[in-house]
């Protein structure tokens, strides 16, 4: 059962942009540039300590940090940590279910299946490097 003082508590949504932009590795001055030419590294730095950010900024922010506008507006750390507190409790079991692990599957197509994602991934690591390269030689030609 969760607390219902942790239910009545504000969401800070700046906050959790900030946690967002972080665990993607993104820095101020990156969002900043992608939000556009009125946005700059201290006005993200203000943003990220709002408690309540208008709609239409949480969506693009969104949208550039490629997660759901709800999970900026309605994640609260301090609600997830206590549900999962609450729910990974070991008290009722006799034994872990890790003991008992006995694996279904290949392992040499997990490899394999691990090595295409890697491959995909560096893929899609080329193509963001060459279109951050585009962005940064349109901004040096308006200069």
């Amino acid at each position: 059962m969760i607390d219902t003082d942790m239910q009545n508590k504000k969401i800070h949504q700046g906050r959790n942009i900030k946690r967002f932009r972080e665990m993607l590795g993104i820095k101020q001055e990156a969002l900043a540039f992608e939000l556009g030419e009125d946005w700059n590294q201290k006005k993200i730095s203000l943003l990220e300590q709002k408690e309540t950010v208008e709609a239409d900024i949480v969506a693009k922010v969104a949208g550039i940090l490629k997660v759901p506008a709800e999970a900026i507006e309605n994640f609260d750390e301090e609600q997830a940590i206590s549900i999962i507190s609450n729910t990974a409790s070991f008290d009722n079991c006799q034994q872990p279910a890790f003991f008992n692990f006995q694996p279904t599957f290949n392992p040499i197509d997990k490899i394999v299946e691990l090595y295409d994602e890697k491959i995909a991934l560096y893929e899609r690591m080329l193509k963001e490097k060459d279109d951050m390269f585009g962005r940064l030689e349109k901004l040096i030609e308006k200069k």
